[in-house]
């Protein structure tokens, strides 16, 4: 079974949205320009945590491309077949040895579908090496099913004790094909059970497993904890799979997610729920304060989605080939209204919640 395509990305179709700028002029504009609700900054000042600083660096996230198996109608990547930004063997060689000499304790493999990228497990058996105490690597699922070169991505990951971290919006198949694509669903499901007989998703196993929730509309994740036991319920007793947590991700307000907001109309209601649910306790763990992103050019920004909308890293150290940690962490973090997303209700970074 193949997945159905059900559209491009912003772009390829060459839409306005696929330029940063565009995107941060909608995020500054508007409501926020006319004081209609405040600035991410001004929030933060009321609470004195302006300006967000970062704490020690724990994790090194790295983007290895933007090419992907499908195309999900929230991508805050804007990821699809048809990106061919792929990291180099050689950004890759000055990521190893940032790698091999990093305070960090966590790598942090993303994309796109980062098992795409064509020096993938060569970089994997490379970074293996360096003794990172968690190597991630973020995985759709169905890129294992997707052709048969990647059969035997299951054994791969793990022979290199690569923890699992994969996206599945709902344990039902009409909620996730609504948001990944027709198909996703049964060949996510699949993927799962093939993790599962190596061991992956076990109550006492360190064959690490867990799972990915992103709201398929416009409003915020449900309680965490309270999806996990839905999740693990319903997935064990419809297709006896087993996984270790879930992480529920608020959809921030950039690339596709935007898209989807201004064309749904629901852009100036979705913020208000942002801005209503601001949590000060989130903002001291938002993953900015401990992570570094890393693009697949090399470039290196204070998270993800800064990594998206091009604010690189205030810091004289600004690409992989100058790396310096210690200037790195004297820095402050950019922010914009899109961080919103990051501290509302129990706030919400790669690693699920942070309140």
């Amino acid at each position: 079974m193949s997945v159905t395509k059900t559209k491009t990305s912003l772009h390829k179709r060459h839409d306005d949205l696929a330029q940063a700028n565009k995107q941060l002029d909608i995020l500054s504009g508007g409501i926020f320009a006319d004081g209609e609700l405040p600035t991410f900054a001004k929030k933060i000042k009321e609470t004195n945590q302006f300006p967000l600083r970062p704490k020690k660096l724990e994790i090194l996230q790295i983007n290895v491309g933007y090419m992907c198996n499908q195309v999900c109608e929230h991508c805050h990547v804007d990821a699809g077949p048809d990106r061919k930004e792929i990291m180099t063997w050689e950004t890759m060689e000055q990521c190893l040895e940032v790698i091999k000499n990093t305070g960090a304790h966590t790598l942090d493999l993303t994309g796109g579908a980062p098992e795409m990228n064509p020096h993938f497990r060569r970089f994997v058996e490379e970074a293996s090496k360096a003794g990172i105490k968690d190597f991630i690597v973020r995985s759709n699922l169905t890129i294992i099913r997707a052709n048969k070169k990647y059969y035997d991505l299951p054994d791969f990951f793990k022979k290199h004790n690569v923890h699992v971290v994969s996206s599945m919006p709902h344990w039902t198949r009409g909620k996730t094909d609504k948001q990944r694509g027709e198909g996703v669903f049964d060949l996510s499901i699949k993927a799962l059970q093939e993790l599962n007989e190596r061991g992956y998703g076990m109550p006492d196993s360190d064959l690490r497993l867990d799972l990915v929730y992103n709201p398929n509309g416009a409003y915020l994740p449900s309680d965490q904890t309270g999806m996990e036991k839905d999740f693990k319920k319903a997935l064990m007793e419809d297709f006896g799979i087993q996984f270790h947590n879930l992480f529920a991700i608020t959809n921030l307000p950039i690339a596709r997610f935007l898209d989807y907001l201004i064309a749904s109309e629901n852009y100036e209601d979705y913020m208000y729920q942002l801005v209503e649910a601001y949590n000060p306790s989130a903002v001291a763990n938002v993953m900015c304060t401990n992570t570094i992103s890393i693009s697949w050019d090399g470039w290196l920004y204070d998270c993800d989605f800064n990594q998206m909308l091009d604010l690189k890293v205030n810091s004289k150290v600004k690409h992989i080939s100058d790396y310096n940690e210690d200037l790195l962490n004297d820095r402050d973090i950019i922010i914009s209204q899109h961080c919103y997303g990051c501290t509302a209700g129990a706030g919400s970074s790669c690693q699920g919640t942070v309140a």
